[in-house]
């Protein structure tokens, strides 16, 4: 097996590591660097239970190679809330309305509304609604979740696109 030295700043905390060259990220974050909040479900890039944030993109840790991620700035759903707990906007927009049911997809759907609401951006709900279509629901609490998205977006609460 090849062997690679790896530094990544994991949620503002630099992490050097040698991993194999196979290893994926998810397995990288979850096992090695200990951020359980990362839910590997399907390993293939389709449930998108193991989305992160990768130098400000939504990626899935299940496709991506830890060696891939060398010199990147990572973080997980355990670098969104605030030091002193004020949870992340995408946090308390589920909260909020309800979009927590087991937790399983919880962690990727609150990093991609994470992505595309940082910054101060205000995407439309249907660009949020789009990007969490990639997403899937064991519990089927996908009511709750697109309720969240709008009210990222800055919808009118109750208002459901055509």
């Amino acid at each position: 097996m090849s062997e690679h030295r790896i530094e990544v700043t994991i949620n503002g905390q630099a992490h050097r590591a040698t991993v194999e060259g196979r290893l994926v990220l998810g397995d990288f974050l979850r096992i090695d660097a200990g951020y359980t909040g990362v839910h590997l479900g399907c390993e293939h890039g389709v449930c998108g239970a193991c989305t992160v944030i990768v130098d400000g993109c939504a990626v899935r840790a299940c496709l991506m190679l830890a060696v891939q991620a060398d010199g990147c700035e990572i973080t997980t759903v355990e670098g969104l809330a605030a030091p002193d707990g004020t949870l992340h906007p995408a946090q308390q927009a589920l909260r909020d309305e309800h979009g927590l049911q087991c937790g399983f997809c919880t962690p990727g759907v609150v990093m991609t509304l994470a992505a595309l609401t940082g910054d101060d951006k205000r995407p439309s709900a249907d660009t949020l609604l789009a990007a969490l279509s990639g997403h899937i629901c064991r519990c089927t609490g996908y009511q709750g979740i697109r309720r969240a998205a709008r009210r990222l977006a800055g919808a009118p609460a109750g208002e459901e696109p055509a």
